[in-house]
Formats: structure tokens, C-alpha cells, sequence
């Protein structure tokens, strides 16, 4: 029978190792949980094996099917998507209310997924766990798929028993989280949209249309007004050597103007996530966005929210308060709330409060500051970081609305502007022509 190594907490929390005969690691985990511990980690300990036991349990294992061949094995690129990670997690959380052996719902998920990391990350996670690893532990390996909120909440659901009830709380916070940016996102594409046609149709006006309108300035053998010149120098950047607006007049450009327009946008995007990759430049880029015209409100309003029901979810869920402070602060996406989440995190190690330094870092308003701190005193801090996370939630969709509603008005001011500047630089010359003429 074999032998499994474990550490486990005892009732007052303190921590115990051991040895335990057992014929799977579910008896094993099953027997330490019947002397009254906690097991947070399993582990069979490794015997030596002769060659033929070896090369007959390799046989055995490929008969059964349940190794991976090469033909299993799959490429996969970049992490896991948020949307198949709450998919997961709502389908392992059923599985788990259902009863069934967390072995047992790894597998069925994996016969599930579609070829891909997911898959891959399954498979390596099951291995673990039936060789003795605890979930966290085997999810935890694989930080692409799994991050440090979601081990930190599963191994708080393995200690306290309570797998089911965390992998439900997961999967509801997971999916509201998809849920905001959803509409983040939808709300976004119809301003995209706009102004990428818009510019499309803009730059095909400056070099299809503008040229034909040169060829018949140069016949006036006339000055040409300012607005007139330099719309016409416009075209020429912009057309490059491809369409020439006059004769010579790209001479010495070799990548027209058009190209640099189009790829901008990649540059700037690029510039700023190699940016964001380091410290001072993440930290200077988060402060510049808070304080942008209304975006920076609506970063505010859907900062807080994220933050509040991240802590809510991982105190209610049982993490330590100084582990879920810090792993919030992790996950929060923004530097300044990063900073004045350690600034919290030191406050309450020293024994002071929660809120006096949310206070005096100034990131949040008077109402979640004034929230939180009648949750300390009541010791429902989770609840009040859940009633502040849906408040915000829904000023983030009023705000996301407004956005929308006044982007509208301006694309429209800014594209008539556009045109209007086109065709009065285009007409001017024929209305100068004409005075001369009268």
C-alpha cells in the first residue's frame, strides 16, 4: 500500500506533517481530514522500481489510455482567455456541488476543452493532483492559466472544506468581471467603427480626390490661397510616391505619408506597453490616465469596483486579510491603487485600520472610504466591499453610457470640421479665380 507525506493544519491552526498508508490519495486526504487536520499538500512518497515493474506499469498506463502520446500533445500560444477560464470554473463548480471526486471533474473538463493550453494546463493539473498535490498547489504551477487570486481562493476552499461553496463565489465573481468588460468593450465598438471609416473615407478623398483638383489649379497659372497650399503639401505626404499630385512634386519620399498614418496607432500601442513594462513608466502612465477628461472618471469608477469585490471575495472567501490585501494590490491593474493598497496593507500589520489610509491616499471618494470603515467596525468588511463593488459597477455603466453619448456629438463636430477644411481649401481658389475674372 503506499505511503503519502502531508502537511496539514491542525484546529488551532498551527501546522502538522505526517505519513500516511493509504491506498489512493483520496483515502489519504479522507483518513488526515478524520483525525481532525486540514491537509493543504499530499504527496505519495517515491519508491524505487525494479525495470520490469517499471516497463509493466508504462504498459499498463498505455493501455488504459490515460497517458498522454504525442499525437495528445498541442501547440499552444500566449494564456488562457478570461471568457474559457469562468467557463471552467463554473463547470468545475458544478461538477463539485454535484458530488463528484475532484479527480473525476478534472477529467471530464479535459475531455472537454478543445486543443490548447486549457487542455494541456488540465491535463498537467490532474497528473498533480493524482500523484498528491493538492489543487492549489497543481493550479499554481501554471500561473498562464491559473493566477494568484484563483490559487490563493482554491487553497482557501481546500483548508477550510469548503471547495464547492469557493469554486461557486469564483465563478460569480469571474463572471461579473467578464461581464463589465463586455460592456466596456461593446460600448467602444461603435465609436471604433465610426472613426475608422470616417478616416478611411478622409484619406481617400486627400489622395484621389485632391489631385484631380490640382491638375486644374495649375492651369489657373494663379497664387493659390494658404488654406489651398497646404492642403495640397498634405496630399502630396500622403499620396507619397504611389499617386504624385504634381509632376515632381513626391520627388525624394520613398514611403508615403498614408502608410506612417496607419501604422501610428500600432506604434503608439506598442510604445505604450513596452512603457507600462517598467515600474516608472507604468506608474506615470496610471496617473496621467486617471487624470484624462471623463475616461479618467470612468478608470476610476471601474478601478474601485474591481478592487473592492476582489477583497470582498477573497476575505469573505476565507484568505488571511494581509494575503488578500496584497494579492488584490497585485491584481487591481493600476499602480496608484497598488501603492494605496500596500499603504493599507502596512497599516492593518501595524494593527491600525483599513480605511484612515484609503483616506489619505485620496483615490477613493469619501462614500467607499466612509463604507469600509463601518464595515471594520461591524466586521461585515466583506459585505460592504460587495455593496461598494455593485455600486460602482452600475456608475460604471451610467458612465460608460455618457461616454458614449457625448463622443457621438464630438466625432460628428470633428468630422464636419475635417471636410469642411477640405472643401473650403479645394473652393477658395475657384472663388479667388472668379473675382479676377469679374
Amino acid at each position: 500500500m503506499p505511503t503519502y507525506t502531508f502537511e496539514a493544519l491542525n484546529e488551532a491552526g498551527k501546522p502538522q506533517k505526517g505519513t500516511i498508508n493509504a491506498a489512493t490519495s483520496e483515502e489519504a486526504i479522507a483518513r488526515i481530514r478524520s483525525q481532525g487536520y486540514f491537509p493543504t499538500s499530499v504527496r505519495e512518497q517515491k519508491t524505487k522500481k525494479s525495470k520490469a515493474d517499471a516497463s509493466k506499469a508504462a504498459s499498463t498506463k498505455k493501455k488504459s489510455g490515460s497517458g498522454k502520446g504525442v499525437g495528445d500533445l498541442s501547440i499552444s500560444i500566449g494564456g488562457v482567455s478570461q471568457k474559457n477560464l469562468t467557463t471552467f470554473t463554473r463547470q468545475l463548480s458544478t461538477l463539485q456541488d454535484a458530488g463528484l471526486p475532484i479527480l473525476r471533474s478534472l477529467a471530464i473538463l479535459e475531455q472537454q476543452q478543445k486543443p490548447g493550453l486549457m487542455k494541456n494546463t488540465l491535463a498537467a493539473v490532474h497528473e498533480d493532483v493524482s500523484g498528491g498535490s493538492s489543487l492549489s498547489d497543481a493550479m499554481g504551477k501554471h500561473p498562464k492559466a491559473f493566477n494568484t487570486l484563483y490559487t490563493k481562493m482554491i487553497a482557501a476552499g481546500e483548508v477550510g472544506g469548503v471547495l464547492d461553496l469557493i469554486l461557486q463565489r469564483l465563478s460569480e465573481f469571474l463572471e461579473k468581471a467578464q461581464k463589465l468588460k463586455k460592456r466596456i468593450i461593446s460600448a467602444m465598438i461603435y465609436p471604433a467603427a465610426v472613426i475608422s471609416i470616417a478616416a478611411i473615407i478622409v484619406l481617400g478623398i486627400m489622395i484621389l480626390i485632391v489631385p484631380k483638383f490640382v491638375e486644374i489649379f495649375n492651369d489657373f497659372d494663379t497664387d493659390l490661397p494658404a488654406l489651398t497650399k497646404f492642403l495640397i503639401e498634405t496630399a502630396k505626404w500622403l499620396a507619397g510616391p504611389i499617386l504624385p499630385v504634381e509632376k515632381g512634386g513626391a520627388a525624394g519620399q520613398m514611403i508615403p505619408g498614408v502608410v506612417w498614418v496607419v501604422l501610428s496607432p500600432l506604434f503608439f500601442f506598442l510604445a505604450f506597453k513596452f512603457a507600462r513594462k517598467t515600474s516608472g513608466g507604468k506608474s506615470l502612465i496610471d496617473q496621467a490616465i486617471l487624470w484624462v477628461p471623463i475616461l479618467g472618471g470612468l478608470i476610476r469608477k471601474a478601478t474601485i469596483a474591481k478592487f473592492s469585490r476582489t477583497l470582498g471575495t477573497l476575505i469573505n472567501a476565507g484568505v488571511p486579510i494581509l494575503d488578500a490585501i496584497k494579492i488584490t494590490s497585485e491584481t487591481t491593474g493600476n499602480d496608484v491603487y497598488a501603492r494605496a493598497l500596500m499603504k493599507v496593507h502596512d497599516s492593518v500589520r501595524q494593527g491600525d485600520s483599513f480605511a484612515e489610509p484609503l483616506r489619505k491616499a485620496k483615490v477613493c471618494d469619501s462614500l467607499v472610504v466612509n463604507m469600509i470603515d463601518v464595515g471594520e467596525e461591524t466586521g461585515d468588511l466583506d459585505k460592504m466591499l460587495t455593496k461598494v463593488a455593485d455600486n460602482y459597477d452600475e456608475e460604471v455603466d451610467v458612465a460608460v453610457a455618457s461616454l458614449v453619448s457625448l463622443l457621438e456629438p464630438v466625432m460628428v463636430v470633428i468630422l464636419g470640421g475635417i471636410v469642411g477644411f477640405i472643401v473650403v481649401s479645394l473652393f477658395l481658389p475657384l472663388v479667388k479665380l472668379m473675382q479676377s475674372v469679374m
